[in-house]
């Protein structure tokens, strides 16, 4: 029992459903550094900032999701931020739950789940960025967390901004085309921790799902678990020390009218070990119109706000999130 939810094996493999999974060999490795260097104004190559950019766009075409390196955030910073994750994840349920941490982001599971293909054997923090440096929201134990934090989310919105500039001028837009709309105080930080699973490794850390935001950056450990799935085959990522993870969103689908892919995604949670993980999701505020950027469109306009709850609605009803398809023209 975990959560109020009672699974058997039995029952547990028939309905979460294993498909076979290949290990990923292919998904895209960008090297940033002559794109950094450039908007940074240090030099670099201008024909390996074009090639860098181009790379960005057909993995985003073709993928939905790609790895990058020498993307700007030291790993000295990554190391403080698992560490103050590590340190928040240990302390007591109480603590994460009802002390107001993090103003009270803390959730668990999905406690409305009724199988195990609905449930996601993990806890998080999923926390407003426009949130992050309010000093009531730590308390005595987690001073030092909140300026980990805010350096953090600093250092990923801005390597965010340039990765959805790159994408829009792509499409023959302004790079800043986003810049009024997907300011830091609209987007979120979600800390991540998936438990060890006592029933079995092939239990969900994470349902499959796309993301409902423009893109996603993903700082994750060693241990693994994250699928995503191409060509009908879900495909296990190999984690790798060195690389963030970018991935599509659906509002980023719907905005370039399917150019850009947002791909279905999952964590499977590990028999022995726990696994950390950090996603920045690069969002518009609630009122921001998301529209086609040609016509004719594939999808109706709607707001970002109209999107989540209508994301909302559907979970609470049938128990997964339809997404895109409610919004098809």
């Amino acid at each position: 029992q975990y959560g109020g939810l009672v699974i058997s094996r039995g029952q547990e493999e028939k309905e979460v459903g294993i498909l076979e999974v290949e290990e990923c060999g292919g998904l895209p490795l960008i090297d940033l550094e002559d794109l950094i260097r450039g908007e940074e104004g240090r030099g670099g190559d201008e024909r390996k900032r074009r090639e860098c950019a181009a790379a960005i766009c057909r993995a985003s075409s073709e993928w939905g999701f790609f790895q990058v390196v020498n993307h700007g955030i030291s790993p000295e910073l990554m190391l403080k931020m698992r560490r103050e994750q590590v340190k928040l994840f240990q302390s007591t349920f109480h603590t994460k739950s009802c002390c107001g941490v993090l103003d009270n982001s803390y959730r668990w599971g999905n406690p409305t789940a009724s199988s195990p293909s609905q449930f996601s054997w993990s806890e998080a923090f999923h926390i407003p960025l426009a949130k992050i440096s309010h000093h009531s929201c730590y308390g005595d134990d987690f001073t030092s967390l909140r300026e980990v934090l805010m350096e953090f989310a600093a250092a990923v919105s801005r390597l965010a901004r340039l990765l959805a500039g790159i994408l829009a001028e792509n499409l023959g837009h302004p790079r800043g085309v986003f810049g009024n709309v997907c300011n830091e105080n609209n987007a979120f930080v979600r800390l991540n921790r998936y438990p060890a699973c006592p029933l079995s490794s092939q239990m969900f850390g994470l349902i499959p799902h796309t993301d409902s935001d423009f893109l996603t950056i993903l700082l994750q450990d060693q241990v693994g678990g994250l699928q995503l799935l191409k060509d009908n085959k879900w495909v296990a990522v190999k984690p790798n020390q060195d690389a963030l993870i970018v991935n599509i969103g659906d509002l980023f689908q719907a905005w370039s009218n399917d150019f850009y892919k947002s791909v279905e995604h999952k964590v499977m949670a590990n028999a022995k070990m726990e696994r950390y993980s950090i996603a920045y999701f690069l969002c518009p505020s609630y009122d921001s119109i998301i529209g086609s950027c040609k016509e004719p469109s594939v999808y109706k306009r709607f707001t970002f706000g109209e999107y989540r709850t209508q994301v909302q609605e559907d979970v609470k009803r049938i128990g997964h999130k339809i997404g895109l398809p409610r919004f098809l023209l």
